[in-house]
């Protein structure tokens, strides 16, 4: 998909960070906008978990190791941004790593995130505040329809009451968030993936994004 404009040049966030929950589009927006701004591109790798399908079958069997085998893919991915030239190139990433405390409260009990805490301690992560959030959001229904559609066999058992829980949690994670300028996309309306004219509002919105917090509706911006 070739996009309209090429915006590697242009002057923009360095460092940018795709959030919301599972099946909200987080890999595929950030896989665009690398080609767009020709940049380095970070991304999970979840099949790589191999506690993660026991996990989606029974959350209370297997959420502690599931939680620590992200937990360090994550940091390791973030300390080699943090040791690397943060200037050059562009970074785009589908993931903050301080959602990672977000799904260990909402996974883990109590023992095991006293355990989780202790460990994330002892890491002494520092990771590096993006120039940009982009949090996409959209309705459980919507999230379960899409996951669906992927056919990843790991993710066959997840169901909307979880992703109910994951997505207020999302909420409440991003309303006390004040790190980095975020702009909040609603995914379920637009569509920048497919959706050409779409694309390139959103990234006239990114483009326009230098501090606060801001709304992305298709047509509609507003800021808070």
């Amino acid at each position: 998909m070739n996009d309209s404009k090429d915006v590697s040049q242009l002057s923009g966030p360095r460092y940018i960070a795709i959030e919301g929950p599972i099946g909200v589009g987080k890999t595929s927006l950030a896989k665009r906008l690398a080609e767009s701004f020709n940049s380095d591109l970070v991304l999970e790798q979840p099949s790589e978990n191999p506690f993660l399908e026991r996990f989606y079958r029974n959350r209370g069997d297997g959420a502690l190791p599931t939680q620590l085998f992200f937990l360090f893919q994550r940091a390791r991915q973030i300390e080699a941004i943090r040791q690397s030239d943060l200037f050059s190139p562009v970074r785009i990433a589908d993931f903050l790593l301080e959602k990672d405390r977000l799904f260990a409260e909402l996974n883990l009990d109590g023992n095991e995130f006293a355990l989780y805490e202790q460990i994330y301690e002892n890491l002494e992560l520092n990771p590096p505040d993006p120039d940009l959030v982009i949090y996409l959001q959209a309705p459980p229904d919507v999230l379960m329809r899409r996951v669906a559609s992927r056919g990843l066999s790991y993710e066959s058992s997840i169901q909307v009451s979880y992703l109910e829980r994951l997505g207020e949690a999302y909420a409440r994670f991003f309303y006390a968030y004040n790190s980095a300028p975020l702009l909040i996309v609603n995914a379920a309306v637009i569509d920048p993936i497919h959706r050409e004219s779409d694309y390139q509002e959103l990234l006239q919105a990114i483009y326009r994004t230098k501090r606060g917090r801001h709304f992305f509706n298709s047509a509609i911006e507003t800021i808070d």
